[in-house]
């Protein structure tokens, strides 16, 4: 999993293949396969993780503020790219995979555990998207600023 999440992160989703990733991680062509099936079943091992890593991150923001929440979540997307694409390619994972399903739900209560849901869904939407936006290399946070200040600032009109 640690070769895959290279390779994504180098390369992208686009050409990853259980051939080369098993060239990359020197052993047989046929390795991967016995662990995963297939690629889907690769990807849908790191979506799982991912999940799980996001929703520790959110379970140590201390109270219910959903600013601190998105402010966790886009330090997840940014810290952990490729865990992030993957996450967002739910296309290219098996859907029904129990494993995923829990983590991606135990991840989604974090997100919306304020009280105010419209609240939380607004900070998570703006989060999810500035996180595209810094990952894609569209926006930059301020020379003097970091991108938790950056997400701070926008967050501050919701309220």
């Amino acid at each position: 999993m640690d070769v895959t999440l290279e390779a994504i992160a180098e390369d992208g989703l686009g050409e990853l293949s259980l051939r080369e990733l098993a060239r990359r991680a020197n052993v047989s062509h046929a390795a991967p396969s016995h662990h995963f099936r297939s690629r889907a079943g690769l990807l849908t091992a790191i979506a799982a993780e991912g999940y799980n890593l996001l929703a520790d991150q959110l379970e140590g923001v201390r109270g219910d503020d959903p600013t601190e929440r998105a402010v966790a979540y886009l330090r997840f997307a940014t810290t952990h790219p490729a865990h992030f694409a993957v996450m967002r390619a739910p296309e290219l994972c098996i859907d029904r995979d129990p494993e995923l399903l829990v983590a991606r739900e135990r991840a989604g209560e974090q997100l919306l555990r304020p009280a105010d849901h419209t609240v939380a869904l607004a900070a998570w939407a703006l989060a999810h998207g500035l996180a595209n936006l810094l990952l894609e290399g569209n926006v930059h946070p301020d020379p003097e600023g970091d991108v938790e200040s950056l997400a701070r600032t926008l967050l501050r009109h919701l309220t």
